[in-house]
């Protein structure tokens, strides 16, 4: 039985489908093949792209994409210890596995010839949405490294596919929301997590009824607000690259 919550103000004040303030700067540091830092409300990752002349023993003559998340000891609000070599919680695992899959998605494997480039998403501040910022951030990063890859002749066509976001969504006491803020997700009755391509094509959907089943008709609002929410990550992404 689902069980039906009134509406209520958030408590940041914003519209139910209303993005955080987002903010992405480009090529943010100097060393990496593309670097990126981006901002959703109070959560800021770093993104970064290294390029590598090689692939994994187990590949047969195509490119490949990983990723690794973690987040600094002060991330929040309390010092977590440092994750270490291959030590890491299974959250962070989970949500690594998570950026890994979903940037694949925009990738020509074929086109990036034996080539492999490594995102890493760094938390410096975690408040709420750590994950989909990761990707969202991520992706431009590795549109960073294919442009430096092109301007090199070390790849011969551009071997980014799609453009790839990522937004939560959830049911609070506000009802179906967009881009919950750690507050509204600590306390969330759903929680979902949605990755999609530039024409709203879905590459992943993770959602939970936390402290409630949620319905058909919520999941389809849920969506139809995500499907908003990342048309707007998109141009913030297009806007930060050009």
């Amino acid at each position: 039985m689902t069980t039906n919550h009134s509406a209520s103000r958030r408590p940041d004040g914003r519209e139910r489908d209303e993005l955080r303030p987002c903010k992405i700067w480009p090529h943010w540091t100097n060393n990496p093949e593309g670097s990126v830092l981006i901002e959703c409300g109070g959560t800021r990752v770093l993104c970064t792209a290294s390029w590598a002349n090689r692939i994994p023993s187990w590949r047969k003559c195509m490119g490949w994409v990983t990723a690794d998340y973690s987040m600094i000891p002060r991330a929040t609000g309390e010092r977590n210890a440092r994750e270490e070599g291959t030590a890491k919680n299974s959250r962070s695992q989970e949500i690594s596995r998570l950026i890994g899959r979903s940037l694949r998605m925009a990738v020509d494997f074929k086109a990036m010839g034996n080539n492999m480039v490594y995102i890493d998403c760094d938390v410096l501040q975690a408040d709420g949405g750590t994950r989909t910022a990761s990707v969202t951030g991520g992706w431009l990063a590795l549109r960073e490294a294919a442009d430096w890859a092109l301007e090199r002749g070390l790849v011969e066509e551009d071997f980014i596919r799609h453009q790839i976001s990522a937004v939560s969504v959830g049911v609070t006491e506000a009802g179906e929301v967009l881009d919950l803020d750690y507050t509204e997700d600590s306390r969330a009755f759903t929680d979902m997590n949605v990755v999609q391509t530039e024409s709203g094509e879905f590459v992943e959907i993770q959602g939970t009824g936390e402290r409630s089943p949620f319905s058909s008709s919520q999941l389809s609002s849920l969506l139809s607000l995500a499907s908003k929410g990342n048309k707007e990550l998109r141009q913030k992404q297009r806007e930060a690259g050009k």
